[in-house]
C-alpha cells in the first residue's frame, strides 16, 4: 500500500502543477515494474487540444519511451476517475491496473456513466481500484472550481 500511495502522491503533484498552469487539476502516473515510466497533468488549455488529458499524455509519453503502443503490465495512477475517452485509451494500451482517486459522477467512464470496461465491445479491461487518495484528489478539484466561481 505504501508504494501505491507514493505513486498517487506523484499523480497529485502533477495535478497541482496542472492547477498552477490554470488547467483542471488532474494528474496521472504510469508505472512499469515499479518504475515511473511517464507522468503528466492536464494540458488541454495550454495545447488547445481537447484530448490532452493527463491519462492520454502519460500513455503517449510511455509509448514513445518504450517504443510500443501496448503498455502490458503497466499500472496507471490518476487523481480522477477517467472519462470515456481515457478509459478507451487505457483499454487499447492494455494497461494492467487502474488506480484512481476521486469518483467523477458527471464525466467518469469507468464506474460512473457508460462504464466502458463493462461493455461487451471493450477489448481489454484493467483491474480497477478506486478511492486511492480520494480525499486529496477531490479537495484539489473542489478548491480549483470554487476559486473559478469566486472570481466570476
Amino acid at each position: 500500500m505504501a508504494e501505491t500511495n507514493r505513486f498517487m502522491d506523484l499523480a497529485l503533484a502533477e495535478a497541482e502543477a496542472a492547477k498552477d498552469r490554470g488547467e483542471v487539476p488532474i494528474g496521472a502516473v504510469l508505472v512499469l515494474g515499479g518504475d515511473v515510466i511517464a507522468q503528466a497533468g492536464n494540458r488541454t488549455r495550454e495545447l488547445n487540444d481537447a484530448t490532452a488529458h493527463a491519462e492520454i499524455l502519460a500513455i503517449r509519453e510511455a509509448s514513445r519511451r518504450l517504443g510500443q503502443e501496448r503498455l502490458t503490465g503497466a499500472d496507471l495512477y490518476v487523481t480522477l476517475e477517467p472519462c470515456t475517452m481515457c478509459a478507451a485509451a487505457i483499454s487499447f494500451a492494455r494497461i494492467r491496473r487502474l488506480y484512481y482517486g476521486a469518483e467523477d459522477v458527471k464525466g467518469g467512464g469507468v464506474d460512473s456513466g457508460v462504464r466502458f470496461f463493462a461493455q461487451p465491445t471493450c477489448h481489454h479491461a484493467p483491474d480497477v481500484y478506486s478511492g486511492i487518495g480520494e480525499i486529496e484528489s477531490a479537495e484539489i478539484l473542489t478548491t480549483f472550481f470554487k476559486s473559478k466561481r469566486d472570481f466570476s
